[in-house]
């Protein structure tokens, strides 16, 4: 059983930063991609960025060049540190993780094994 726990979320102000970070245990290997994803309040939830199997990294259009995506191949910690934040980057982040080939194309499209509870993050004009 993989479980995964986000932290890091906040309150800040138009152009500040967080960095979200979620740890994670229960993985067998490191076979398998990690993403954050975001809901905001009456929208769906969208993929933001994902880190592959191969340590690639993919990024939405919106925050590219502002976020960027790591993951720590001991521990299987994944961070995303938040930059030039915009009232528009308001959401629930989440975690997630998908195994095997094609994982990364899986995330892109919500699909996932796990999922972690989300942490909130507010961007004030």
């Amino acid at each position: 059983q993989v479980d995964l726990m986000e932290s890091g979320g906040g309150s800040v102000q138009t152009g500040g930063s967080l960095r979200l970070s979620c740890a994670a245990s229960g993985f067998p290997d490191n076979w398998h991609c990690m993403g954050w994803f975001r809901q905001a309040p009456g929208k769906e939830r969208e993929w933001v960025s994902t880190v592959d199997i191969w340590g690639g990294t993919f990024y939405t259009s919106s925050v590219r060049g502002r976020f960027t995506i790591s993951k720590d191949k001991a521990d299987n910690a994944l961070t995303l540190q938040m930059n030039s934040l915009k009232p528009e980057d308001t959401a629930m982040y989440y975690c997630a993780s998908k195994r095997g080939l094609g994982c990364s194309d899986s995330l892109t499209q919500l699909i996932a094994d796990y999922w972690g509870q989300g942490t909130q993050v507010t961007v004030s004009s």
